[in-house]
């Protein structure tokens, strides 16, 4: 009988220690639950922007005159120097009339030159000889005109820059102002993208001539293109259907990494006043949509959605949903529900931000 009353001793006191242990551990959970407030202060947010990538400068090349395609001097992809010569159309006739355009002209020059000794002489009377100068003129213009289609037959580089590929063969008959094939300078880039009101509204306020806007390109392999570019244009009129309006930003490109017709994104930084912060380790998601657990002043968790303005690294720009006067849970999200009560520690959110490793203007 005395063994039993041990034995039963012994389990409660077990069961005992081990219901203390269970409600301390407890316990000490409840105290790590971490707590800080939303920080409200003026910031600078990055918006991406769907672009279009375009050459400073491109061209259609085409041709100036009909004729055979006699000769290409260059090849699809090649970079070209301004004034070298890329296409010839057969010469062939524009020489021969050259030519008959030459021989008028040296027979106006002395039938004219034989008028005016006439005259000289009181031979023939001044308007004769005003006649034969204006037959003169009239065949050296036309001699003039019979050179440019000469040199219409070779068209060259009007630029440096890079050819893009043929629309034509060689021995093609071409007409007037059939395209031959495009010239892009890719020594700079004009990069377009569309700008919704509100921004466009932000950039004016805190932008002037003297501090242009800087802005990366992100390129199509979602890496960062290494030269940033400078916004140096606005188109004038928004579009009505979008409310947008474009700009344009200059980016070098002195390694001719971008081509004309490339796409991209364009990652600019808008100025935003009094952005509502929090960290994103501090929400959760149901159903695609962000919620933080706010805890009132009873020391109440409760789940509230919040709508988010922009996305930083680490950090949310909250439109609405939470306050910066109220108090957020950080960590321990996971482990609590909807009205628990808990014990926490409040972090000033100065603090918490910085070991984020975030910088925020």
């Amino acid at each position: 009988m005395m063994r039993k009353i041990l034995v039963f001793v012994g389990l409660c006191t077990i069961f005992s220690v081990t219901s203390c242990q269970s409600h301390k551990e407890e316990k000490e959970e409840e105290t790590h639950f971490l707590v800080t407030s939303p920080l409200k202060k003026d910031t600078l947010i990055t918006r991406n922007y769907v672009c279009q990538i375009h050459s400073i400068q491109h061209i259609e090349l085409r041709a100036l005159e009909k004729g055979y395609l006699q000769n290409i001097y260059v090849d699809e992809g090649q970079f070209v120097k301004k004034g070298q010569t890329m296409f010839q159309i057969m010469p062939l006739i524009y020489n021969a009339e050259l030519q008959k355009a030459q021989a008028e002209a040296n027979f106006a020059e002395i039938e004219y030159q034989n008028t005016k000794q006439l005259s000289e002489k009181n031979v023939v009377s001044p308007n004769e000889l005003a006649l034969a100068k204006a037959k003169l003129d009239k065949a050296k213009a036309e001699l003039s005109l019979a050179q440019t289609h000469l040199q219409f037959t070779e068209i060259k580089a009007p630029f440096d820059g890079i050819m893009d590929h043929f629309q034509v063969r060689l021995g093609s008959l071409v007409n007037e102002g059939d395209l031959l094939t495009t010239l892009s300078d890719n020594s700079e880039m004009w990069v377009y993208f569309n700008v919704p009101e509100a921004e466009y509204l932000n950039y004016k306020t805190h932008t002037t001539e003297e501090n242009l806007l800087k802005v990366n390109l992100l390129m199509a392999n979602n890496q960062v293109f290494e030269y940033p570019g400078v916004v140096k244009a606005i188109e004038a009129d928004f579009n009505n259907e979008t409310g947008n309006i474009a700009f344009r930003a200059t980016f070098p490109n002195p390694k001719g990494l971008l081509r004309h017709g490339e796409t991209g994104n364009i990652e600019m930084g808008i100025p935003m006043k009094n952005a509502i912060l929090i960290p994103q380790k501090a929400t959760f998601e149901i159903l695609e949509k962000k919620y933080v657990f706010v805890v009132d002043k009873n020391n109440v968790v409760h789940s509230r959605e919040i709508t988010i303005a922009s996305e930083m690294p680490d950090l949310y720009v909250v439109k609405d949903g939470v306050k910066d006067n109220e108090k957020i849970m950080l960590e321990g999200i996971r482990k609590v529900k909807d009205g628990d009560k808990i014990v926490f520690k409040y972090e000033d959110p100065k603090t918490v931000l910085p070991k984020l490793k975030v910088y925020v203007e």
